[in-house]
Order: C-alpha cells, then sequence, then structure tokens
C-alpha cells in the first residue's frame, strides 16, 4: 500500500497551507519516541511508524491533508500482561482551516486541523493525534493467551439475588387505586 521510501525521517517543521497550495507529498518514518503520548502507552520505544502525507486542494476548494501512518507497536497485553505486538493504521484526512467557524463549514469526511495564523507547523503532532485515535480500546493477544481454567475456581456459580429492593415500596404506591 506504501509505495514511498521510508528510508528518511519525516521532516518534523513545515507550512501545511503552502504544501497544500504546491500539492506536497511527504513521506518517510516518524520514531514512536518522539510522539510523547503514544510512548507512555507502548513497551519498547524502538518503533518506527511509516507515514505518507499527500497536501492539496480539494473539489470543493478547500486545503487537505490525506494520507496513511502505520507502524507495529509493542503493548502490554491486558490479558497476560505479556508483550503483544499490534498493528497500528491511522488514517488521515483532514482540511486545513484557521478557525472553529471554517470548521463547522467543512464535508463530513474531513476532520478539521485548525491552524490559525501561517507558518511552520509540528508535523509529528498531528501524526501523533491521528495515531492516537486509532489505537486498540484494550490491547489483546489475538488467540487466547490464558488457561481458562485460571479463569474460574471450577465450582458453579450460584445467583444472587437481591435482599429487598428500597424502590418496592414507590412500585406498590404507584400501582395502588387512587381516592
Amino acid at each position: 500500500m506504501f509505495s514511498a521510501p521510508y528510508d528518511k525521517p519525516l521532516p518534523r517543521l513545515g507550512d501545511p497551507r503552502k504544501f497544500a497550495q504546491q500539492g506536497v507529498r511527504l513521506s518517510g518514518y516518524l520514531p514512536v519516541d518522539q510522539m510523547r503520548r503514544i510512548q507512555g502507552l507502548v513497551l519498547e520505544s524502538g518503533a518506527q511508524a511509516k507515514v505518507d502525507l499527500a497536501f492539496d486542494i480539494s473539489e470543493e476548494g478547500k486545503l487537505v491533508v490525506e494520507g496513511r501512518a502505520s507502524a507495529d507497536v509493542d503493548f502490554t497485553c491486558q490479558r497476560c500482561l505479556g508483550a503483544v505486538t499490534l498493528p497500528i493504521e491511522a488514517v488521515v484526512e483532514l482540511a486545513i482551516v484557521r478557525s472553529e467557524e471554517d470548521a463547522k463549514r467543512l464535508p463530513r469526511r474531513l476532520d478539521p486541523w485548525i491552524l490559525p495564523e501561517d507558518g511552520n507547523t509540528d508535523l509529528y503532532t498531528i501524526v501523533e493525534e491521528e495515531m492516537l485515535l486509532s489505537l486498540p480500546a484494550v490491547a489483546l493477544h489475538p488467540e487466547p493467551c490464558i488457561d481458562e481454567r485460571l479463569l474460574s475456581s471450577g465450582e458453579p456459580v450460584e445467583e444472587v439475588k437481591p435482599e429487598k429492593n428500597p424502590f418496592q415500596v414507590l412500585e406498590q404506591l404507584k400501582g395502588s387505586p387512587k381516592k
């Protein structure tokens, strides 16, 4: 799916508005340890995300950034607490806007990237944002990693019935006829 070379790092700074007007395409790798918020969630910081970003002007005349970021990242399995490597795939579909008002007028398929002033912006931040949105809710091995016998005591589970519902009195009052 990626056809661009990833032997060089993605530039950290750039002017997305100028890039879009010029139709620039950026490809490269981004070390996961450069993404502060993701770094705290992973086991090993040696992973690298492959990033491909295409800046352009959409049919609607909006400045857009489209692309992908992917990485194989080591997490802690929440079942067995061992390491599990999971693929992270982030799809980037953003429109560069100046304000919240501009963001409200965007087509539904585009998320806003609010950049109030012109000039260089940290591109790593937007890649990190999109990758954070693509992280699994819970990191688990795809196959069972714990013996199921360890998950039960082996004795049948008896149903616990509540003693008395405090709202039962209200239910009786509601059902009684009015005088």
